[in-house]
């Protein structure tokens, strides 16, 4: 059975690029939030196997989202997405329970790594 995953990024562009990664390889989408709010909304009714996450959204920003995702379940597997010179944020997200994270723009090779390794 494919993992189901859901991709949260404010860019649709983004996400698109995610979902293009994702289903070439064989993975499920879930499906998709725009931000953070909605991230948590939407892990409570779909239940996905990981969730990719953007950390600077509007509305409430992945790190947020992520610590309120982990509440609802302590076991969720998150990976978090940011572009770069975000290393203190990357930290943060770490230490409130990410698996990993990935650096825009994304290389498909490192995004499937990330995603294996955490479902693995």
């Amino acid at each position: 059975m494919a993992n189901k995953i859901l991709i949260v990024d404010d860019a649709a562009f983004m996400r698109m690029m995610i979902k293009d990664i994702l289903t070439k390889n064989g993975y499920e989408i879930a499906g998709e939030a725009q931000d953070g709010r909605e991230a948590v909304e939407k892990y409570k009714e779909l239940q996905p196997d990981l969730v990719t996450m953007d950390i600077t959204m509007p509305e409430m920003d992945g790190i947020t989202a992520l610590k309120e995702i982990k509440e609802i379940n302590p076991d969720a597997t998150i990976i978090m997405c940011s572009a770069m010179g975000q290393q203190a944020m990357v930290i943060d997200a770490i230490q409130a329970g990410a698996k990993d994270f990935i650096v825009k723009p994304f290389q498909a090779d490192r995004v499937l790594e990330a995603i294996q390794k955490a479902l693995s």
